[in-house]
């Protein structure tokens, strides 16, 4: 089963959501279930699945090298730090990966259903469009949350 994005501008792609995506996601958010998540459009069901969920004791180089180096995904991230009053703060991240080297179709299509399937992840802090892993270094999102 699966429900269709709620308006917006990109909501004439007509791309699905799988219901286990939010599910997936609230468990990050809430419970700390996982460090990440990698979604990914699954061209047959026309929709977005989720195709790779990080442990919580995963690092940053676990979810960078858990994308693939050819191909576009959305994923998002559970960011730990520490801030300057030595509180411990979490933040999380939209990452729209498009990797140069992926295929046109691909990045058009994550392209044009992103904004409808980013609507459904209610809670996100900040977004990364990333088309190489420079973009989304540690530092990137450090800079971000200081």
């Amino acid at each position: 089963m699966s429900f269709r994005f709620r308006g917006g501008p990109n909501a004439s792609s007509g791309m699905g959501v799988a219901d286990h995506c939010k599910r997936t996601f609230l468990e990050l958010q809430r419970k700390k279930a996982h460090r990440y998540v990698i979604f990914k459009i699954d061209e047959k069901k026309n929709e977005v699945v989720v195709e790779k969920r990080g442990n919580p004791a995963e690092s940053y180089d676990d979810f960078t090298s858990a994308l693939p180096e050819n191909d576009c995904r959305y994923a998002v991230y559970d960011f730990d730090f520490v801030t300057s009053d030595n509180c411990q703060k979490s933040k999380i991240f939209f990452i729209a990966w498009s990797p140069e080297s992926s295929r046109v179709r691909s990045k058009m299509l994550y392209a044009t259903s992103k904004g409808g399937f980013r609507h459904n992840l209610d809670g996100v802090h900040y977004e990364i469009q990333a088309t190489d892993c420079t973009e989304m270094e540690l530092d990137v999102l450090r800079e971000r949350v200081y």
